[in-house]
């Protein structure tokens, strides 16, 4: 291929950041590098200088690893993989692919061809899978080993099967493929990136003298192997030593026999030398790391700045490592990314790529640069040879760098030069000066112009001189040439040559070389001047001196070239030939045998066709006006595509060649019209080309494939540009290209070109894929977008932009995506304006409606009418020039109205109005008022019909004040209806309305905006301001938003308020932040109010800690303490005694205090208040029982809730504590007897128990001799205790019989009485009030019925069980003894007396109940009497049924008439008289039901000493006259 014609190549540079991307073949001949999606081989094998081979093309992205086969006999064979997903297989001396395989679902970072077996190919990619190719077989295998991205693999040199592998995060791996469970060793230590990886060439793991202080730890082995020294056998199984190199600035070597590291290399701060680094880029380092083969010792690393370091492994002491390249200069100046070496005969070469685009070779023996290959990372836009320093050639590339190659230079095929200072964007042209050395102008871009000194020894850090004129959009071409005004015209000492820079927005400046820094001319300036030019003129897009500097070329958008004359550029003549942007126009050379020749000059646009005219008779003709040129005097046409660049042959006479975007250049005899030589070796557009200036045969080309290559005319084989198919579809695509108008075409266009060009030599893979990275590796995809910036230095205007996305290169396309208006020139289009294709936006908007449509209609009528339209309009104008005061008559024209007088305009004005009215746009009809002035009576008329707008009222001011005003307040008006409240309120803010503003917002329910302006525009003291928010607060609280109503409340200055509002919800978080609240705004009562109620709710959750906390806040609340207190402790010794086996929803929140479980339970209470609540002085103990005394609960009954019933009772223990703790012992008797009574009350029999239990485990003795004997009071109320006491022994002796009996086997029969049904009974009637329901009866009954049958069964189980424990019984009888006091005979007559007042009281009651009903039924029915009667009757017979009910329940035997009301009041009077006969003191203290306890003794049976029992009967005898204990007691009195 290339390497056939001898191609001298400037290669696209090596792509970055990829742990191997570069390779030498084992035989030495070839060096190869990926270079974007492409791989570029070198012949290195001739030694001195590298030869540019071929390149591998079969990729359609970024090639990210690259390597050659080390296997021998295969050192042709080479693999790439890419981020297309492929990796691919070459033979790289054919330059053909051999196979491929696409088997990774991510991108692939890393790739290496095993060294031992010979068609096994390694790859990894970003999430960690390693790929496993045999090629011969094309089998394969994967692994995963660490979910990781991979950064580099190596296969090991001395084992087949292991891999080691490099990750992002430092890790680093050693697979064995061969094996399932796959991973050897994880080898830890470095903590970032792994660049690169490295097995030692030499096998086995010597242990070198520098090692001994790495290994603190001598491995056990050593005393053992003799010598301490491993023999030769024993390292050759131990493995081998490996290499990694990090971004962490380290490398390590690890031993794989140990799997750890055993050697620490930190990078030295190397000073840079003489590096090309604008400081002001930061570049990430780049660590890689080559073992050279043979050497076990030493190994090859990059370093910071580009610099490369060989280390000695075996020298110990800091310094290990030597520089490579002595002398300056030698070294890279970035980073360098890849090592690779090879043995030629006796010297061994290291290959190196780096950032800096360099290719170097070393010699390692020297550790010098043997050479250097430059490279490019863009597109090559310009080529131009030095006029005084011949063979000098300056290119400017994309990658914002210019190259100045001394291709005469004999020691060095490559020596380049690179200036880089200042550019920072994209050199587009360069042009040198005719006569200075070294004198270089450069564009870019971004419309910088410049001029650089290449010359100079110092040069290379010099920065160039920038003009202070910058073009707006990329300068296309540069050109020397002699001054023109007003530089020509000065007094002073001018240059005897200007600067002249065209660039993409169509302008051209002069620049002063000598001041750079003052401003350029506009040379358009000087051709209106000089050729009185009044209308606009064209964009410029090339300019061209004539080499004697008497004549100017300027090509333009339109496709026309003009000539003009030095130095006033007086216009000589316009050549319309190309009707297309002009890409190039090229001047003849002045040398030749025919001196006429100088006046050719040959011009490239868009369209393929190169024209050549001869100047010579216009300029030797004497015409005054400029003269056309249509004819052109030669034509060459074959090329398919747009001409980017033209060059004479400076050897020959009417030689020309031209690059083209076709991806040729071709040679052309001129004067025959005839292609001579073809050339196709580049891989993409041809973007520049320069003939040799030393050497006839040879040419340079640049193209958009990053590269430069020059070639020999004689050459090659193809002597015209590509024909075929693929030109025929393009001129037909061109021939239709105009008419295209919308975009949807040109999606199939822009799919296409992968496919049509695959065919030719116009490659395939560089169309569809213009994508690739402009700098290399680097991922930057702003890098070169498409192709796009292809056409910079050709002056591509917007009109083309297209073609840069296919290389169907549609030449004359107008729609253009949006992107890239911004980045061309400006289209200069001459077409009429309906040709115009609709551009994107008009797709998506819809054309505003005119607001003349009237007048654009009529002057869009027929050509015949419009001529009439002038005639009659010139008619009038004349009559108005002999006629100054008649305005002239139009009748049927009102449109042209338009071109004269303001009546007539004011008339047309009216007509079109009235059309916008008819049509439904009253917009548009204020709109013309608006122009025409008048402004009052649209916006009357508006305002009525309820069409103002903001518009409208934004020019009202215009009309006046007040008019302004009116027009406000209307719009408002207008705004309410629409229900655009906030808006309206704006509108009245502006003609400052407050005070209406907040009060529309408060009536339409925006407080929150109406709060916003009042605050804003009110004093703070403002009433309104208040009212909103208690309007507000109101609101909220209505609709249950209650913090949202106290912030209201506090914004309103009410804490007061904001506190009642935040308690209603009732929560504990609610009542806690209430009483924060109320605590902050000093209402001391109503905080600790409701912290107590949220303490409460807490006690009812369990949360005794939150409790205790809530209350502690408030010294009122220190007695309530202490209540909550001694519940907790209650609370914790009930769960111990009675644990549960239900686990409950919320676990209770105790407090951990340490308790003294010894004492008695009211002095372990007492400590804990005095260790833990502080109550250490009488005084607050006094006061907390002043604050408890003062609180009275309500009687507990059955349908309390339990926790409230604890904690009540908790309360009464408090204060007897409080009194047993300062001795009062009369007082604490009260209190614990309230405690116990209550939970009687409420029908807890269990929980009297247990508190009876816990507080009196001895009884009562001792409490009784505390008492003052002569308190009677007192004394009642002990015995009243003891009572309970007793009670609760004697249930507890009835319940638990002796253990031997066998009533535990019948506790299943029936079950006993539970505590809580048995209570109803004494609940009722204990008190001497009756509750106001028939169910005490009831449940009395069934106990008793209960009762019976149960102590039949034990009455027959205990007579019948002889074996009793006569000791157990002696107990138990002594125990029951003393419930003794338990059968008072005066107590019993006392709950008679009151269980009949509670009767009597039931039935009057009743009566009452139902009279009432009868009332309301009377009311609701007045229809008639008989139904009046009927309620009578039914009345009184349900008057009966509570009686009679029980009747029937108690004896069935006893029917009872029904009692009249005298009756029952004299019943009544009676008992209260009897009642009134008992002493006081008995009434005082609650007693337990004492027949009850009778009828408990009797079930007890033969246990129960016999003179109890006869007590027994003898109190039922007397005083069980109720219905149900004669029920009960019926069979013991029988």
């Amino acid at each position: 291929m290339a390497a056939a014609a001898g191609v001298r190549v400037l290669p696209a540079s090596p792509n970055w950041y990829s742990s191997r991307c570069s390779d030498a073949s084992s035989d030495g001949r070839l060096f190869g590098f990926a270079a974007r999606h492409r791989v570029c081989l070198l012949d290195v094998g001739g030694g001195a200088a590298p030869a540019f081979y071929g390149e591998l093309i079969g990729h359609t992205d970024r090639i990210s690893g690259f390597a050659f086969c080390h296997c021998p006999g295969q050192s042709s064979l080479c693999a790439s993989s890419s981020d297309d997903g492929s990796v691919k297989i070459w033979d790289a001396e054919a330059l053909a692919p051999v196979a491929g395989y696409s088997l990774h679902q991510n991108a692939i970072s890393a790739l290496h061809w095993s060294p031992l077996v010979k068609d096994l190919i390694v790859s990894g990619d970003e999430k960690g899978i390693i790929v496993c190719y045999w090629h011969n077989r094309s089998d394969s295998q994967q692994f995963f080993p660490e979910p990781r991205t991979i950064f580099c693999l190596t296969c090991s040199p001395h084992h087949e099967n292991l891999v080691a592998i490099g990750y992002k995060d430092g890790m680093v791996v050693i697979i064995d493929i061969s094996r399932k469970r796959e991973v050897l060793h994880r080898l830890r230590g470095h903590d970032d990136e792994i660049h690169c990886l490295a097995w030692c060439p030499v096998p086995g793991e010597e242990r070198l003298p520098a090692w001994q202080d790495e290994l603190q730890v001598v491995p056990s082995e050593e005393g053992k192997v003799p010598n301490g020294e491993l023999t030769q056998s024993t390292a050759m199984k131990k493995g081998c030593y490996l290499a990694s190199g990090s971004k962490d600035q380290t490398i390590r070597i690890w031993s794989c026999t140990r799997g750890r590291s055993v050697m620490t290399l930190k990078l030295p701060p190397t000073k840079r030398r003489g590096g090309a680094v604008d400081p002001a880029v930061k570049e990430r380092i780049w660590l890689t790391v080559h073992w050279p083969s043979g050497r076990s010792t030493e190994i090859v690393s990059s370093c910071f700045g580009g610099e490369l370091l060989l280390w000695d492994l075996s020298q110990s002491g800091k310094r290990k490592w030597t520089l490579l390249g002595s002398s300056e200069g030698q070294n890279h100046s970035r980073i360098v990314f890849n090592l690779s070496s090879v043995k030629l005969q006796d010297k061994e070469l290291l290959f190196s790529i780096s950032m800096d685009r360099d290719v170097k070779c070393w010699d390692l023996s020297t550790l010098d640069c043997s050479w250097t290959m430059p490279s490019l990372g863009g597109f090559v836009y310009s080529l131009a040879f030095s006029p005084v320093d011949t063979g000098c050639l300056a290119i400017g590339v994309g990658d914002s760098m210019i190259r100045v190659w001394n291709t005469l230079s004999m020691n060095n095929t490559y020596d380049v030069k690179t200036f880089w200072q200042s550019i920072k964007s994209k050199v587009t042209a360069l042009s040198w000066h005719p006569t200075k050395e070294g004198c270089l102008a450069f564009g870019t871009d971004d419309g910088k112009v410049g001029i650089f000194d290449t010359f100079s020894s110092s040069a290379k850090n010099k920065p160039p001189q920038i003009s202070s004129t910058y073009h707006k959009k990329t300068v296309y071409t540069l050109a020397w040439g002699p001054p023109t005004p007003p530089l020509s015209s000065g007094e002073a000492e001018q240059p005897s040559v200007t600067l002249y820079s065209c660039a993409g927005e169509g302008i051209v400046f002069q620049h002063n070389p000598w001041k750079l820094n003052g401003e350029a001319n506009d040379i358009n300036k000087v051709i209106r001047d000089t050729n009185s030019i009044k209308h606009k003129l064209p964009a410029r897009t090339e300019i061209s001196w004539k080499p004697d500097g008497k004549l100017l070329a300027l090509g333009n958008e339109d496709g026309s070239i003009e000539i003009f004359q030095a130095p006033n550029l007086k216009l000589l003549c316009t050549i319309q030939q190309h009707h297309k942007l002009i890409n190039a126009i090229r001047w003849h050379h002045e040398h030749g045998s025919q001196p006429e020749l100088s006046y050719l000059i040959a011009s490239g646009s868009i369209n393929a066709t190169i024209y050549v005219h001869n100047l010579k008779s216009i300029v030797e003709s004497s015409s005054e006006s400029p003269l056309t040129i249509t004819e052109p005097f030669r034509t060459l046409a074959g090329h398919t595509a747009k001409i980017t660049s033209l060059s004479w042959s400076p050897h020959h006479e009417g030689r020309l060649v031209s690059a083209c975007y076709d991806g040729t250049a071709q040679v052309w005899d001129v004067m025959k019209e005839e292609p001579l030589c073809n050339y196709r070796g580049h891989q993409g557009r041809l973007l520049s080309v320069q003939w040799s200036p030393v050497d006839s045969d040879s040419v340079y080309t640049g193209a958009d494939d990053f590269s430069v290559h020059k070639w020999h005319i004689s050459k090659q084989e193809h002597t015209r540009p590509p024909q075929g198919k693929k030109s025929i579809e393009l001129e037909k695509k061109r021939s239709m290209q105009p008419k295209v108008k919308t975009k949807k075409k040109k999606k199939p266009i822009e799919k296409s070109p992968a496919k049509q060009d695959l065919s030719d030599a116009m490659n395939g893979d560089e169309s569809g894929k213009e994508m690739l990275l402009e700098e290399d590796g680097v991922s930057d995809h702003e890098g070169e977008k498409a192709a796009q910036e292809a056409e910079l230095p050709d002056k591509v205007s917007t009109t083309v932009s297209k073609d840069t996305f296919s290389s169907t290169y549609d030449y004359s396309s107008l729609s253009l995506p949006k992107p890239f208006v911004t980045q061309k020139a400006t289209p200069v289009k001459k077409d009429p304006p309906k040709e115009k294709p609709t551009s994107d936006a008009s797709l998506k908007k819809r054309k505003p409606r005119s607001i003349l449509p009237f007048s654009t209609f009529m002057d869009h009528r027929s050509k015949d009418e419009l001529h009439q339209d002038c005639l009659r309009l010139a008619a009038c104008l004349k009559t108005k020039d002999n006629n100054e005061d008649v305005s002239p008559d139009f009748k049927d024209r009102i449109h042209l109205g338009l071109f004269t007088d303001r009546a007539s305009l004011h008339k047309m004005i009216d007509v079109e109005g009235k059309q916008h009215l008819e049509n439904g746009h009253p917009e548009l009809f204020q709109q013309l008022m608006l122009w025409k002035g008048d402004m009052k009576g649209v916006l009357q008329a508006a305002a009525e019909r309820g069409e103002l707008t903001d518009q409208l009222v934004a020019i009202s001011p215009m009309v006046g004040y007040q008019a302004w005003v009116w027009t406000v307040e209307a719009f408002a008006k207008q705004l309410c209806f629409q229900e655009q409240y906030v808006k309206a309120a704006s509108h009245l803010l502006s003609i400052h309305k407050v005070y209406e503003a907040v009060e529309l917002l408060k009536a339409n329910h925006f407080y929150r905006e109406a709060i916003v302006i009042a605050k804003a525009r009110l004093r703070p003291e403002d009433p309104v301001l208040r009212d909103l928010y208690t309007s507000w607060a109101a609101l909220l609280e209505k609709d249950g938003h209650y913090s949202m109503a106290a912030k209201c409340y506090l914004g309103a200055s009410s804490p007061y308020d904001a506190v009642k509002v935040l308690a209603k919800k009732g929560d504990v978080t609610s009542l806690k932040t209430a009483a924060q609240l109320a605590l902050i705004s000093g209402e001391e009562e109503l905080s600790a109010t409701l912290s107590f109620r949220c303490a409460q709710d807490l006690l009812l959750s369990r949360n005794w800690v939150g409790a205790q906390e809530v209350l502690q806040q408030h010294k009122t609340l220190f007695g309530q303490r202490l209540v909550f207190c001694l519940n907790e402790l209650l609370c914790k010794c009930l769960s111990e005694r009675n644990p549960s086996d239900r686990k409950s929803p919320v676990p209770p929140c105790y407090h951990s205090w340490e308790l003294n479980r010894d004492t008695s339970f009211f002095d372990m209470v007492i400590e804990v208040w005095q260790n833990v609540l502080g109550m250490d002085s009488a005084e607050q103990a006094t006061c907390a029982r002043e604050q408890l005394c003062s609180i009275e609960h309500p009687p507990s009954t059955s349908n309390t809730h339990p926790k409230q019933v604890l904690f009540h009772i908790s309360h009464d223990l408090t204060l007897a504590a409080l009194s047993y703790h300062t001795a009062t012992w009369d007082e604490a008797v009260k209190s614990i007897l309230g405690a116990v009574s209550r939970s009687y009350d409420a029908g807890n029999f269990t929980l009297m128990q247990e508190i009876c239990s816990i507080i009196l485990p001895e009884g009562c003795e001792n409490l009784r001799h505390k008492l003052d004997s002569t308190n009677s009071q007192s004394m009642d109320a002990c015995r009243s205790l003891e009572g309970f006491v007793a009670y609760g022994l004697l249930y507890d002796l009835w319940w638990n019989p002796p253990k031997h009996s066998l009533v535990l086997q019948n506790a299943g029969l029936d079950p006993v009485l539970c505590p809580s049904e048995q209570t109803a009974l004494e609940k009722s009637y204990v008190s001497g009030q009756s509750s106001s329901e028939e169910t005490p009866d009831q449940t009395a009954v069934e106990m008793d019925e209960n009762l019976c049958n149960t102590t039949e069964v034990h009455r027959c189980e205990t007579e019948s069980d002889s074996r009793t424990s006569s000791v157990d019984l002696v107990d138990r009888q002594s125990k029951l003894r003393g419930c003794k006091v338990l059968l008072s005979e005066e107590i019993a007559a006392l709950q008679n007396t009151q269980r009949d007042i509670a009767e009597v009281q039931q039935i009057l009651a009743d009566m009452i109940r139902q009279h009432q009903q009868q009332r309301n039924n009377l009311q609701e029915n007045t229809n008639g009497s008989t139904q009046e009667s009927n309620l009578q009757q039914s009345s009184e017979t349900e008057s009966d049924k509570p009686c009679s009910d029980s009747n029937q329940m108690n004896g069935k035997d006893e029917v009872k008439e029904p009692i009249t009301l005298p009756e029952l009041t004299k019943q009544l009077l009676k008992a209260k008289q009897k009642l009134a006969e008992f002493p006081d003191n008995l009434k005082v203290f609650p007693f337990p039901d004492v027949l009850e306890c009778c009828l408990v003794f009797l079930h007890i049976g033969s246990q129960c000493p016999p003179e109890l029992r006869e007590q027994a009967l003898d109190l039922l005898r007397k005083d069980g006259s109720a219905n149900m204990y004669k029920k009960a007691g019926k069979r013991f009195l029988t």
